[in-house]
């Protein structure tokens, strides 16, 4: 009559658990999960009720728990992951798989096999453990949430450790005790109001959830917990297959045991540091988590100050972190020296001088790690490794590592561990530390080549430059021989004089031009634009640059109209291209400037005409605007035409080019009209 009552209220308070999970309207895989569950648990409540199912038979108590059981642990797999979508990706994950298979052998036992009541007891304490464990691992992953989860590990936890203690009593003793059978309905009652606070705490369900090395470990020592349980359950099985007493001094033993057994599991920190060190030698085969220590070696690499002593500082950083030591040096050859970049608690350079000698040869032969201690006691595992006994007594260095890249040794480390225990080189921990320093090795090499290459662009800056420079300078001396070349004939003409002074204010112009440049070490980028016609401008260059050369080149203007220009930059421009058609064009040929409008695309053109020598295609293509390639030998700088095409498409113009080898060639400038 009790037991009716109890799982009549039960029933009732599973009902209305679910009418509230019905009205919950934002939809996900673990709502209708809970309320797949919810509706079993009821059902099975129900089924206890002997006014509704009659009395109780151990194959409808068994039939009835596993299907339960089976639903929880289907519930509590599609939590583990926050993606699910549906049941059957939760059915096809392997570790679903492998939990339902214990309830679904326990449901399918009974029909297949006829054996000993009490294995079919055992399988449901096994079951109640698998509950355990995997409430276990979702509890200790949630993280922050730990408080939303809280009442559902109380409920869940405090109902499968009543099922576990029922099954393995029962287990022992051959029967299920009546009291157990009725308490169950008030036990799921009172622990009912914590899964209904679990569904109003958690806004979600599931998490992007992983099992770590601590949660196996602390997942294991309740499977430790369990595996004790099951021997005490199979102790009192065999005592009592073999007819022996079962006396109430045993329970009493096995209990106090069993007790004393889970308090020394939880409470004893040595114990419990026991069982971890068995798990983790024999159980595990890496002794690293490498997700975490990877983590950690990315943001200890990730430094943001780019030069050479922060990087080597990071680097060693690194490399004593992978072990968790706390002190070291990173030693870089350099000639016949060893130089120190980087220390951390370490001995002095000059002993470190001597340290390395015999260590550098083998490490640069071999590329392996070398463990001091471990020589010392097996000197056969370091063949070709020959140090004297006052070699240890000059250091206390354990690790040298060697940092190898393209088969190239760039330095090495050296650690040892002050307040910190040793770790010993065995193959996994020798193989991490190679992946460690094959990183930081590309680390260091990014970094020096990196510097390396700002220095070198710095002197490419420099000569490009001195390149400008030495260009412009030319062009100056071919104005000053111009008016030497003419003084003579001219020097009595006043519009000569004064052509001269006009020409040496330029000339000084360009020269303090260059002295700044050379006194800043940097070309100067300010430029002058102004409206300007470009007839004027040519004219000028050719009356006054390009007469002491034949042939004369010869203006046409078809249609022009005013452009924004730099006078300076866009007069070298055409100076340099009218001096190249001079020089490509024999002394009768001709040289034609015109000048049209192009209205459709609305710019100024400016055709430079020759009949000279020309150019053939690939010359075009591959040479005319690479900068310091030259055809004039010494006489050039290779700069000329680079510099016009690079001013042209500034301004948001172009320069093309058609020539042909013995015809002639033939340059257009468009100018943007503004």
């Amino acid at each position: 009559m009790i037991a009716n009552i109890g799982y009549g209220l039960n029933s009732i308070g599973y009902l209305i658990l679910l009418l509230l999970l019905f009205t919950v309207r934002k939809p996900g895989l673990a709502k209708y999960m809970l309320s797949l569950a919810t509706l079993v648990t009821l059902l099975w409540s129900l089924s206890f009720v002997s006014y509704l199912s009659g009395p109780l038979g151990v194959l409808h108590l068994l039939q009835a728990d596993t299907l339960k059981q089976g639903v929880w642990i289907l519930f509590l797999a599609s939590c583990l992951k926050y993606d699910f979508d549906n049941i059957w990706q939760v059915l096809r994950q392997p570790a679903t798989i492998a939990a339902l298979a214990v309830p679904v052998f326990a449901l399918l036992l009974p029909w297949l096999v006829k054996l000993d009541v009490t294995w079919h007891f055992l399988l449901q304490t096994l079951i109640a453990l698998e509950v355990l464990i995997l409430l276990e691992v979702l509890y200790r992953q949630v993280g922050d949430n730990q408080w939303a989860y809280k009442p559902l590990a109380l409920y869940l936890g405090a109902t499968q450790l009543f099922e576990f203690v029922s099954y393995a009593n029962a287990t022992m003793i051959a029967q299920v005790e009546p009291g157990f059978i009725a308490a169950r309905g008030y036990i799921y009652l009172l622990m009912l109001p914590f899964l209904v606070i679990a569904t109003r705490r958690i806004k979600h369900w599931g998490m992007n959830i992983f099992i770590s090395r601590d949660v196996v470990l602390h997942s294991s020592l309740l499977l430790v917990a369990g595996v004790y349980l099951f021997v005490m359950a199979a102790t009192g099985y065999v005592i009592n297959y073999l007819g022996w007493d079962w006396s109430f001094t045993v329970q009493i033993v096995l209990v106090v045991l069993s007790l004393v057994l889970l308090v020394t599991l939880f409470l004893s920190n040595s114990f419990r540091t026991s069982v971890k060190i068995f798990i983790t030698k024999h159980f595990f085969a890496n002794q690293f988590d490498y997700r975490l220590e990877w983590v950690k070696l990315t943001n200890i690499l990730a430094n943001n100050d780019q030069s050479l002593p922060s990087v080597y500082d990071a680097a060693l950083e690194g490399v004593i972190g992978a072990i968790n030591y706390d002190s070291g040096a990173l030693v870089k050859k350099q000639g016949a020296n060893f130089t120190v970049v980087s220390s951390q608690y370490f001995i002095s350079e000059d002993e470190t001088q001597e340290v390395l000698k015999p260590l550098w040869e083998f490490c640069d032969k071999t590329g392996l790690l070398i463990d001091l201690s471990e020589y010392q006691t097996k000197p056969y595992n370091y063949e070709g490794l020959t140090l004297p006994r006052s070699f240890f007594e000059q250091t206390d260095i354990q690790l040298v590592i060697p940092f190898v890249s393209e088969n190239k040794m760039w330095g090495v480390a050296l650690l040892r561990a002050v307040d910190r225990p040793r770790i010993s080189l065995d193959w996994e921990v020798r193989e991490y530390l190679n992946a460690v320093t094959n990183q930081i090795a590309n680390f260091i090499y990014l970094h020096e080549a990196a510097q390396s290459l700002a220095e070198n662009a710095q002197f490419a800056a420099f000569n490009r430059m001195a390149a400008f420079v030495l260009h412009d300078l030319k062009n100056v001396m071919a104005q000053i021989d111009l008016i030497l070349c003419n003084a003579e004939q001219h020097k009595a003409n006043p519009e000569f004089i004064d052509d001269t002074f006009e020409t040496l204010h330029y000339t000084k112009a360009r020269m303090d031009k260059m002295l700044r440049q050379l006194t800043e070490k940097q070309i100067e980028e300010s430029r002058s634009d102004a409206s300007h016609t470009l007839s004027d401008l040519i004219t000028q260059v050719i009356e006054k640059r390009c007469q002491s050369m034949l042939p004369i080149p010869q203006l046409m203007v078809t249609e022009q109209t005013s452009v924004v220009v730099d006078q300076d930059k866009l007069t070298n421009v055409m100076y340099h291209l009218l001096s190249n058609a001079q020089q490509a064009t024999p002394d009768n040929g001709s040289i034609d400037v015109t000048l049209l409008i192009d209205s459709e695309r609305q710019h100024q053109l400016v055709f430079i005409e020759d009949d000279g020598c020309g150019m053939s295609e690939e010359f075009i293509k591959h040479r005319l605007f690479k900068p310091f390639d030259t055809t004039k030998g010494n006489a050039g700088m290779g700069i000329g035409a680079y510099d016009a095409k690079a001013y042209m498409e500034s301004i948001g113009g172009y320069l093309k080019v058609q020539s042909q080898p013995g015809v002639g060639s033939c340059f257009t400038l468009g100018f943007p009209i503004k």
